[in-house]
């Protein structure tokens, strides 16, 4: 393979895939085929067997894996992970792929998949997943794919794709420093799910559980709170159980709840300065907005429906999803945790294209405390959510350096020393 995708500015040779994983036990290999493995033998508790779509943001996510029985496991071993191997799709959205790590070596590659066993004395694991990555990459594989409607990768498509490959030593350097990019993008998730995790614990227990309210109906002191805001919280419960003073109130009594408004194709943007947000979250782009402040969607229909997403600035809110406005007395965080803690499943109607009403949605009862419980609850939370915001916001600005940084370090156009001075 003599010809690169893309311009290079370095002396460096280019290789077939096929080229760098062959050699000792370096291959490209399907997964089973649906005669090896039934749907009939996946277990609950068992090996992961990854599939499609188990493939995410270049990492394999567990949160619905298949697995397999040990004999199973133990039957298919000529398709099981190791580190560094790099998991594809088949068929579909060909051009995403996950590296293994520690974690799934032993993990099975599952129908529908296709593994790439790279050489190591011909390329670096990390260096050709981020390669593969490529927009130019990318797109190659696209346009080269079999099958118009489902796009198909197969084990000799795979094989033809040229690969650019720097001495070892500079691809090891080239995966560090995109690396080190993930890893904070990596470490920034983790803590924002914590601070929204710690929110909603708080949540649950002054609103679900009522702690602070058992504690002092018991004599106890409140935990984790100051004397002042121990006091705010009534000492008894009323006769239907709840807090005394408190009460349950109609969602549309603590907010509006207005339908989105379809944005026309042509107004979404790559670049576009606010997120246009329907019925299954962020969708885009746009340069404009027709919400503002502190602004809860949901999906209204769909298979997300009734899924609540904050964004705190200017956003627009699609036809596909509800803008949920707070009262001025209401503060929005404490109606995000409450209206995330409800259970839809009685509204929801259709059974191919569920969708929920705005008018069901407005009759549903959140419990409401006290002002003064409320502002304390805000003080608690409200910092959380502004810190996990700006972790997700630095999150996307980490994402475009390595996107920016990632074709211009794999065609030598920037070098390693200068692209360090960067991050």
């Amino acid at each position: 393979m003599s010809a690169s995708l893309f311009t290079l500015h370095a002396d460096w040779s280019i290789k077939s895939l096929g080229e760098i994983c062959s050699g000792g036990d370096a291959s490209i290999q399907t997964g089973p085929f649906g005669s090896a493995l039934h749907a009939s033998d996946y277990v609950l508790d068992g090996t992961p067997c990854v599939m499609p779509q188990d493939i995410r943001d270049g990492k394999i996510s567990t949160d619905n894996i298949a697995r397999v029985s040990t004999e199973d496991h133990d039957r298919l071993k000529g398709f099981q992970l190791r580190v560094g191997d790099i998991v594809y799709p088949r068929r579909g959205d060909i051009v995403k792929r996950a590296l293994v790590g520690e974690r799934e070596a032993g993990w099975l590659c599952g129908t529908g998949c296709l593994r790439l066993r790279p050489n190591p004395a011909k390329a670096e694991s990390a260096y050709l997943s981020y390669y593969l990555a490529h927009p130019d990459v990318c797109d190659w594989i696209e346009s080269n794919a079999v099958g118009a409607t489902m796009p198909h990768l197969n084990t000799g498509l795979a094989g033809s794709i040229p690969v650019v490959t720097p001495p070892l030593a500079e691809q090891h350097q080239i995966a560090a420093i995109l690396g080190a990019l993930d890893d904070k993008i990596e470490l920034n998730r983790k803590t924002a799910a914590t601070l929204e995790e710690m929110a909603r614990a708080i949540y649950r227990s002054w609103f679900v559980d009522f702690d602070p309210v058992r504690a002092k109906a018991e004599g106890r002191v409140p935990a984790h709170m100051d004397a002042a805001t121990a006091d705010l919280f009534p000492d008894s419960f009323g006769d239907d159980g709840l807090p005394l003073g408190w009460a349950n109130t109609e969602v549309a009594q603590l907010c509006s709840i207005k339908g989105g408004k379809q944005l026309e194709k042509e107004l979404f943007s790559e670049s576009g300065a606010y997120p246009v947000f329907g019925g299954a979250g962020q969708m885009g782009l746009s340069d404009r907005y027709n919400a503002d402040g502190y602004v809860i969607t949901v999906g209204r229909v769909g298979a997300y429906c009734g899924v609540f997403v904050p964004h705190r600035g200017k956003a627009w809110v699609n036809n596909n999803a509800s803008h949920i406005i707070p009262k001025e007395s209401i503060p929005p965080e404490f109606l995000l945790l409450a209206l995330q803690a409800l259970d839809l499943s009685a509204i929801k109607k259709g059974a191919a294209q569920p969708f929920i009403s705005n008018g069901d949605l407005g009759r549903l009862t959140i419990l409401l405390a006290s002002a003064d419980v409320l502002s304390a609850f805000n003080s608690e939370v409200k910092p959380m959510f502004e810190r996990r915001e700006a972790l997700l916001c630095e999150n996307q600005t980490l994402a475009n350096l390595r996107d920016t940084l990632l074709p211009r370090l794999m065609s030598g156009e920037l070098r390693v020393g200068a692209a360090k001075e960067l991050i």
